[in-house]
């Protein structure tokens, strides 16, 4: 694989530990400028809904810059918002820096999986895919931990300096290594919005908010799931937490190359898998070894629908791939928000906290679905092309 593509990785590495990072250090922060936990909790949903609006808006914007200057740009605005962050001296001020990085988080994401496909072959493009995207499960494993750690040690502005300085070293990566990708001729605003009109994108967006969602449905209440049900100590959960991040990473990686051989095949597989242990989630949560292990496999499962997702979404797009990515992007995000609501409306009905379980693998299963009828719209014209050669004969005359 091209070292331009560590370059983009490690990039992916600093956007998503600062991402999640602030998860661990919600005590820390709310006890520095006197608010609520609930309310330091909006510096989470805060980043979510920029990544959501900022993904398709700064790439559309950046349709006429060359991907690479485009790229760079990005991560300006990432390390000014992790500076920003830092540098806070009131709440209302680190939320914006939160703001600001998120908007380079979508639109990073969506045009770096289009510049990691385009160095590659072709038969490749879904494995280059993930690699970049081992960045962001590089950071679940390690980066989230030791910036909590960091922060908790030495104050949690001393972890926004490190992952900004991480932004520099990812600036200078992409810089050095990430060859010139000048913008296509054909590319404008115009071509990339009539890539949205493809319902092939959109049934592929679907599949990431309902597919991806549901990981999250039993993800975002995992801490309580674990404590509560399978009877581990609060401190047992960071662990808990690098186990789903390897599964993650593992994950990741198997379904880049399973994407790779069969897209859809894969896709259909991935998805059945997930939705089937997301269900056994709700009854194996009540022991320890079984909670520990249905976990890993929850993350493995969710992030194997990952490259395949996006080259799908991608190769649907007509030739104007960017944007869509990036709307993409910004589907996994609404995903996760939108299954971290019904997970909290299962529990808040009285149901446990092994119920956002079931909200997934029916969110899983629903994804598959739409992937079924997906693929049956690809057949369809295959099956109408074969009959048109027919009139052939009679027209040569």
């Amino acid at each position: 694989m091209p070292l331009a593509l560590w370059a983009l990785t490690i990039s992916a590495f600093g956007i998503g530990t600062t991402e999640f990072v602030i998860m661990g250090l919600l005590p820390e922060v709310a006890a520095d400028f006197a608010v609520s936990i609930p309310t330091a909790g909006y510096l989470i949903s805060g980043y979510a809904l920029g990544v959501v609006v900022g993904a398709p808006l700064l790439t559309a914007l950046g349709t006429r810059v060359p991907r690479k200057r485009m790229l760079l740009g990005l991560m300006v605005l990432f390390i000014a918002g992790n500076l920003l962050s830092a540098l806070a001296t009131s709440y209302g001020l680190l939320l914006t820096g939160r703001v600001v990085a998120s908007f380079a988080h979508g639109a990073f994401f969506g045009i770096g999986a289009v510049v990691a496909a385009d160095l590659v072959a072709p038969h490749k493009r879904a494995g280059a895919i993930a690699i970049m995207f081992t960045g962001l499960t590089a950071a679940n494993v390690l980066g989230v931990p030791m910036g909590t750690w960091l922060g908790q040690s030495y104050g949690w502005r001393s972890t926004f300096v490190v992952v900004s300085a991480l932004g520099v070293i990812g600036f200078a990566g992409v810089a050095a290594l990430v060859p010139r990708q000048p913008r296509p001729a054909a590319a404008g605003v115009s071509r990339e919005l009539a890539s949205l009109r493809s319902v092939q994108v959109w049934l592929a967006v679907a599949m990431t908010v309902l597919g991806f969602g549901g990981v999250f449905a039993a993800f975002t209440y995992v801490a309580p799931m674990m404590t509560e049900v399978a009877g581990y100590t609060p401190a047992a959960v960071t662990w808990l937490l690098v186990l789903f991040g390897v599964g993650l990473f593992s994950g990741n990686l198997v379904g880049g190359r399973l994407a790779d051989r069969a897209l859809m095949p894969s896709l259909y597989g991935i998805l059945a898998a997930l939705a089937v242990v997301l269900g056994l989630f709700t009854f194996t949560a009540a022991g320890k070894v079984s909670a520990a292990i249905t976990l890993a496999l929850v993350g493995a499962a969710g992030f194997a629908t990952v490259p395949a997702l996006q080259k799908r979404v991608m190769d649907k797009a007509e030739g104007a791939p960017t944007l869509a990515s990036a709307v993409n992007i910004a589907a996994f995000n609404l995903g996760n928000a939108l299954a971290a609501w019904l997970g909290g409306l299962v529990i808040e009905a009285g149901l446990g906290y092994t119920a956002p379980n079931w909200v997934g693998a029916l969110m899983a299963a629903a994804a598959l679905g739409v992937a079924l009828f997906s693929g049956a719209l690809d057949r369809r014209p295959a099956r109408t092309g074969a009959a048109e050669p027919a009139p052939e004969p009679a027209a040569v005359r």
